[in-house]
């Protein structure tokens, strides 16, 4: 049970492409990417706001000074949010 040889990669490679089918491997690919890229870019921007939001002597906060709320933006690359996308409408007579 210690290191993995090149047959058993190449058997659990096969395995996959099994299961899974040679088509949804580069979209499953893709879509891991993009979850990769925009957790990175949240847990920077969150790292930059415990920084920014932590200064030495906090001011009293008054009850208009409150933190305006936070909005995700898309991660770089990610052109599926980036316009509207209008659901295809079906033209077809039954």
């Amino acid at each position: 049970m210690g290191r993995l040889g090149p047959t058993e990669i190449i058997l659990i490679l096969v395995v996959i492409i099994l299961l899974f089918g040679a088509k949804k491997l580069p979209d499953m690919a893709r879509s891991l990417g993009k979850s990769a890229r925009i957790l990175k870019s949240e847990a920077k921007a969150m790292k930059s706001d415990d920084q920014q939001s932590a200064p030495a002597d906090p001011p009293h906060a008054g009850p208009q000074d409150q933190p305006a709320p936070r909005t995700i933006q898309a991660a770089p690359g990610d052109v599926t949010s980036s316009r509207p996308v209008s659901e295809p409408t079906d033209t077809t007579k039954r």
